[in-house]
């Protein structure tokens, strides 16, 4: 995981269905808070969710049963002697990787049963500047894995509360995922080893699900992305664990007033570079820092592809919005330094 040097970066918009003081800071658009209350796809797979508190409970404890084998309560705790943490977070134990899941609908990531999980699709992107247009199917089939990605989500962010923790977010996905037809995206991906991201206080993103217990107090970042045939869909929240102190609140209002703003500007037309200014004003009027390590891009055929977007003004993006343009806004903001510092673990 990346970590702030400071205090902790929020990435996307926020969420939370647990706390209501979040209430009178996003009316513009209240469902976004609230990402289980959304209504759901009618389709089989999603429905194992259930809509009850007792039935997740099943959906959740079978996922676990089937993945017991991946326990990170027996993995070792991993060598970061030394290292100089930056706030009072430390790594709990990682389980081993799982393999592939069977029945993915469509083709497998390249990087997927790649040894080292090199995404070799990307690295010729590279060369190119262009920016897929995608239309007919092709905008079909993104928009089924965003609503199937979507979903994903909704279901990792029911099991939030104290005691969770995010080995087991990450196995229910990884099952979740299974279940539908979609491949985990990040599994694999230059070697990481989990299906989801869960990044917790001062981590900034790229967090690994490890044994630790989500507690009281803690602001939650998941990051989930899905692949349905050979579209990727990329989105992530951010959620409160209990009852968070008032500089939680106002990094992740902050950061979720950025997006928004960031998301007006989104029509074709619109240049790419144009998104970083807005997002750096809002987190400069609430006193806050943008991270500039990590940005926005492109999502389709590749887990990430152009265009690039970066979260800061007087950036150098290339590219003007045209229809068919598909791309993630994701901004990471800090309570202090815009610095980062990566953990051991190389993430």
């Amino acid at each position: 995981p990346k970590q702030a040097l400071d205090f902790w970066p929020m990435s996307s918009a926020a969420g939370n269905d647990n706390d209501s003081a979040m209430d009178k800071d996003l009316i513009s658009e209240p469902e976004a808070k609230r990402p289980c209350a959304r209504p759901q796809v009618e389709t089989g797979a999603i429905d194992q969710a259930g809509s009850t508190a007792d039935e997740l409970e099943a959906v959740v404890a079978k996922a676990l049963r089937e993945t017991a084998d991946f326990d990170a309560k027996e993995a070792a705790l991993a060598d970061f002697e030394g290292f100089k943490f930056t706030g009072s977070l430390r790594p709990g134990r990682v389980s081993s990787q799982m393999p592939v899941p069977e029945g993915c609908r469509g083709p497998l990531p390249d990087y997927a049963l790649h040894r080292k999980g090199l995404p070799r699709s990307e690295f010729l992107r590279s060369r190119t500047k262009t920016i897929p247009v995608l239309q007919g199917e092709d905008l079909e089939k993104m928009r089924q894995v965003c609503l199937q990605g979507r979903e994903v989500l909704d279901l990792a962010s029911r099991m939030l509360r104290p005691g969770i923790t995010g080995d087991e977010i990450d196995r229910v996905v990884y099952v979740a995922c299974r279940d539908r037809g979609l491949y985990p995206s990040p599994l694999n991906y230059m070697g990481f080893p989990k299906s989801i991201c869960v990044s917790v206080n001062e981590v900034i993103c790229h967090g690994i699900p490890d044994s630790r217990p989500l507690e009281d107090g803690d602001i939650v970042n998941l990051d989930v992305s899905v692949c349905l045939e050979g579209f990727h869909a990329d989105l992530n929240e951010t959620y409160f664990v209990g009852t968070c102190d008032e500089e939680s609140h106002k990094l992740v209002r902050s950061s979720y007033n950025a997006l928004k703003a960031a998301t007006a500007l989104i029509r074709p037309g619109t240049l790419y570079r144009q998104l970083g200014a807005a997002i750096e004003k809002e987190a400069a009027e609430n006193g806050c820092s943008v991270v500039t390590a990590f940005c926005g891009h492109g999502v389709g055929r590749l887990f990430h592809g152009p265009p690039d977007i970066p979260h800061f003004k007087k950036n150098k993006a290339v590219g003007v919005m045209k229809p068919g343009h598909v791309f993630t806004v994701e901004p990471m903001l800090n309570l202090g330094t815009s610095k980062e510092r990566l953990w051991p673990d190389g993430w």
